[in-house]
């Protein structure tokens, strides 16, 4: 794929953007990616008092310390005041910057640009890296220049309308809209995901969902699907790992008849079914290297040719594509075509696991308990707050499918009649492991001081009351024997916040 279709891509992916956070975020990814570099920082500027509004960090390989920070301030300072961009392919020897500040720093290159609009500085981005292996050139700060040159007048875009509109939907809404599609979540990362999601069902260009197996990347592409203009055409999904090899052109671009032995009969392929909607291709790189061609073409072209056929024929499709790996490490080892990477690296999102988001298995596994209660005639509708906080402090190596499919077993396992589901319901390797991190949290707790630990029980005990008063402040004080001042004032010392509904 090259500079130019990468640059219309991403001004594709922009256009329909109004949401200033999510224009930054693709733009930081995308920088991130085409240009190989381990940190980027943006610094948007306010033009009428130069003062910086919003900063944003993507580090792909490393946490950087304060001293990147200061450095990246620096070099912003000296873009905004020479106006103009730089590329430093040896860093340390370069004499516009101050060694001093570099000294003690390991960075071997570095580049910059202003983002301009009409003459005006509206901020700028930042480029560095740390390897021998990766220093910035020419050719590099060239294909910079015309990227800041396309995203630019997007970002002015996004600041303008949030003068006069809020582009966000309320979280409230936003969670009852995506509860729909069968997104369940109140964390700060889920919110983060389903503004993500909102935003690139706005647009209508190839999105790459990247996440752990498990974490919902159908679920999300049916989101997207049904939220955008799409939605009444059909959704096609096909799992690129459950296809053998030597039928994955056939199902994909389907075949005419004696084709090749048993092709008895023409058969559309799945890209054809998907016509007008959206094709999802989970797990991806199970392609082989011959169909990742043929995609390449496909996505090139906007046509496909079925398998013996002489004639091609144009289709219209969106796809989005999943994987549990991440496509970039894979291209460097070889293992994906790079060009298709480019051409599926549109509107990435980055799914995160259920371990990232630790905050929302408490309201998931109580959706399961309904669900599957329902399902099995069973009268159960909760768990007992040990056994909630038990499924809270475990690891989800499955993420959300493995917390589903332990919550069926937990509901199989529980009397008919029983509404609330405790640690008698677990199977015996639950069990062990319960018995574990049981053990490991009374010993921790001995450790710590009598104060913190009466502090945290005090806690726990306003916020059942809340919770049982409905957040009614002065109903929960009633109910502790305690004034409704010393409630708000306990509210205010734990910090309790009422969960998002």
């Amino acid at each position: 794929m090259n500079n130019v279709d990468t640059l219309f891509e991403l001004a594709s992916a922009l256009e329909r953007q109004i949401d200033f956070d999510e224009v930054l975020r693709l733009i930081t990814k995308q920088a991130t990616n085409l240009l190989d570099a381990q940190t980027v920082l943006i610094m948007m500027m306010n033009p009428s008092t130069r003062e910086t509004v919003k900063t944003i960090y993507k580090e792909e390989k490393e946490k950087s310390d304060g001293r990147y920070h200061a450095i990246q301030s620096y070099f912003s300072g000296w873009i905004i005041e020479k106006q103009s961009g730089f590329v430093a392919s040896q860093i340390e020897r370069d004499p516009r910057f101050n060694r001093k500040i570099l000294t003690g720093v390991p960075l071997t290159s570095a580049m910059g640009v202003p983002f301009l609009a009409n003459g005006m500085i509206l901020g700028s981005m930042i480029l560095m890296n740390k390897n021998e292996g990766k220093r910035f050139d020419e050719a590099d700060y060239a294909f910079l220049k015309k990227f800041a040159t396309i995203v630019s007048p997007f970002l002015r875009n996004a600041q303008e309308l949030q003068r006069f509109f809020s582009s966000h939907l309320p979280a409230s809404t936003l969670l009852k809209k995506y509860e729909g599609h069968g997104l369940i979540g109140k964390s700060k990362e889920f919110l983060e995901l389903l503004a993500s999601i909102e935003a690139a069902a706005k647009c209508d260009v190839r999105v790459l969902l990247e996440g752990g197996s498990g974490t919902g990347k159908e679920v999300i592409a049916k989101a997207i699907h049904r939220s955008s203009l799409r939605a009444a055409k059909p959704f096609v999904a096909v799992d690129c790992g459950a296809i053998p090899a030597n039928l994955m052109e056939s199902e994909l671009f389907g075949h005419i008849k004696g084709s090749f032995t048993g092709a008895t009969a023409s058969r559309k392929g799945l890209v054809d079914e998907a016509e007008g909607g959206t094709l999802f291709m989970d797990e991806i790189t199970n392609l082989s290297f011959d169909v990742q061609a043929k995609l390449l073409r496909v996505l090139q072209e906007g046509e496909i040719r079925p398998l013996g056929a002489n004639e091609v024929h144009k289709i219209d499709v969106r796809i989005i594509a999943a994987s549990s790996a991440s496509l970039r490490q894979l291209v460097a080892e070889k293992q994906f075509r790079e060009d298709l990477f480019y051409r599926l690296y549109v509107y990435p999102i980055v799914v995160p696991s259920l371990d990232e988001r630790k905050g929302d298995v408490p309201l998931l596994a109580n959706h399961f308990v309904k669900m599957y209660a329902r399902q099995q005639q069973k009268a159960a509708e909760a768990f007992h707050e040990d056994l909630l906080e038990f499924l809270k402090r475990r690891e989800w190596r499955g993420n959300i499918r493995e917390l589903e499919n332990v919550v069926v077993r937990l509901v199989t396992l529980t009397p008919p009649d029983a509404k609330l589901i405790d640690q008698q319901s677990l199977p015996p390797e639950l069990r062990t492991e319960w018995d574990s991190m049981k053990r490991l949290g009374a010993k921790r707790l001995i450790r710590q001081p009598l104060k913190k630990i009466l502090s945290e029980y005090e806690k726990g005990i306003i916020e059942k009351a809340l919770k049982d008063c409905d957040w009614n402040q002065s109903a929960a004080a009633r109910m502790l024997d305690i004034s409704e001042h010393s409630m708000r004032y306990k509210i205010r010392s734990f910090k309790i916040v009422k969960p998002l509904e």
